[in-house]
């Protein structure tokens, strides 16, 4: 039997039961208020960009309206993620509005026993200065053999996994630049 010359009957259960089925799915299943209310982000600028987490580079959708972030999404464009991210990515709108953020740096000196707080600025002032002068302090041009070197044993740097290809890139570079002999990554160890 095909379908041209079915029974009405059946025809007319089969209507029935594709309108059952339908209740509560499609265009009957959407309110009147959910009509109106329109997409959650439109008219907002979207940037492509990366996750800041674990290097493994998931793409992101980053929706803002007027230089203020309203929404971060996986891009459904990415090779990587293919729209999805683990729970720290979907987490990463909250790095910037989270209200307990920590914007101070704790500080507890040499021999101390308190932490203070101090501006971020002064902080990287110090490392700077510090950075500067271990590196003046345990420069070496030549070695025991008399081999230019032009290295510094005076610090080492360890990276994170949290960072992206691209940064972990340009920090190798700049401790080299500085004269570091000792870089290491956390990812390989």
């Amino acid at each position: 039997m095909t379908a041209s010359n079915r029974p009405a009957e059946f025809k007319a259960v089969r209507r029935l039961l594709g309108r059952a089925a339908d209740w509560g799915l499609g265009p009957h299943a959407v309110s009147k208020n959910t009509k109106q209310a329109g997409s959650r982000i439109a008219g907002l600028e979207v940037t492509e960009s990366v996750c800041p987490y674990c290097a493994v580079g998931c793409g992101q959708l980053v929706y803002t309206r007027g230089g203020e972030l309203v929404d971060i999404e996986g891009n459904p464009r990415s090779p990587i993620n293919q729209g999805t991210l683990c729970p720290k990515g979907s987490a990463s709108r909250q790095l910037i509005q989270q209200p307990g953020r920590l914007t101070k740096v704790l500080y507890r000196r040499p021999y101390g026993t308190e932490w203070e707080e101090l501006e971020l600025e002064q902080a990287m002032d110090m490392i700077a200065e510090r950075t500067i002068a271990a590196r003046e302090n345990w420069w070496e041009d030549t070695d025991e053999q008399g081999r230019r070197v032009d290295r510094t044993l005076g610090f080492a740097h360890l990276g994170g996994a949290t960072l992206d290809n691209e940064e972990n890139y340009l920090i190798k570079k700049l401790w080299t630049a500085m004269g570091a002999v000792q870089i290491e990554n956390q990812a390989r160890i």
